[in-house]
């Protein structure tokens, strides 16, 4: 079985079609996306539509669960890039409707696979021990074995950070897949890049590779 893997989309659907074409180059059996789809970038529906068309597997992410949720009427903008972050949340919602609003709200928060090896596959945004709270690469080993907790994933795939790195913590090997829309050299932005990750499975164990997909004049 052969995995894409990829996180934090945020709306940017030239991105995730630049990632999508140099999969489809190298040949992929399933998509996995670890959560924050449609927030803030700035074609969250055709975002959705397309992760619809290819059938992908997502889970929950901390803008899903805002979208889907969050009472905008309730917060006080504590700043200027609060108000804004608000205004264009009001904006993806109304884009989105309310048919797909729903639909982000029934996202499960993590997804499991088996493998041929054995092994269980954890993908979720953040960490087994909250959904929401990202392993970084700056953690230590024990930061990271905190989040991981007592859960049973042999390999857990998550984003949420936006810089991926691959490494093995007490025995479970946490793979964090970067970001498509917001990652630091500036995906979205001309010239900038955006992240994946393939897992190729089999009776052996599991190869990553993880790719860096030019955007814009680095295309």
């Amino acid at each position: 079985m052969r995995l894409l893997c990829l996180s934090d989309i945020h709306g940017h659907a030239d991105a995730l079609a630049a990632v999508l074409a140099a999969a489809d180059r190298r040949g992929y059996s399933k998509l996995l996306v670890a959560g924050d789809l449609c927030f803030p970038g700035p074609e969250p529906l055709e975002t959705w539509r397309r992760l619809t068309q290819v059938q992908a597997v997502t889970v929950q992410g901390t803008g899903d669960r805002a979208l889907a949720t969050l009472d905008i009427a309730k917060v006080v903008p504590r700043s200027e890039h609060e108000r804004t972050r608000l205004s264009r949340l009001s904006e993806v919602r109304t884009e989105l409707g309310q048919l797909i609003l729903a639909r982000l709200s029934r996202l499960p928060t993590t997804h499991r696979i088996d493998l041929e090896d054995g092994s269980e596959l954890l993908l979720v945004h953040g960490s087994p021990v909250d959904p929401f709270e990202p392993f970084s690469h700056e953690m230590t080993d024990e930061e990271m074995f905190a989040l991981v907790g007592d859960d049973p994933a042999d390999i857990i795939v998550c984003g949420g950070s936006h810089v991926p790195f691959d490494r093995m913590v007490q025995g479970v090997r946490i793979i964090n897949v970067g970001s498509v829309g917001e990652a630091p050299s500036g995906a979205g932005i001309t010239g900038g890049h955006a992240d994946a990750t393939i897992i190729e499975t089999h009776k052996a164990g599991i190869e990553v590779e993880q790719i860096a997909v030019p955007l814009g004049k680095a295309a």
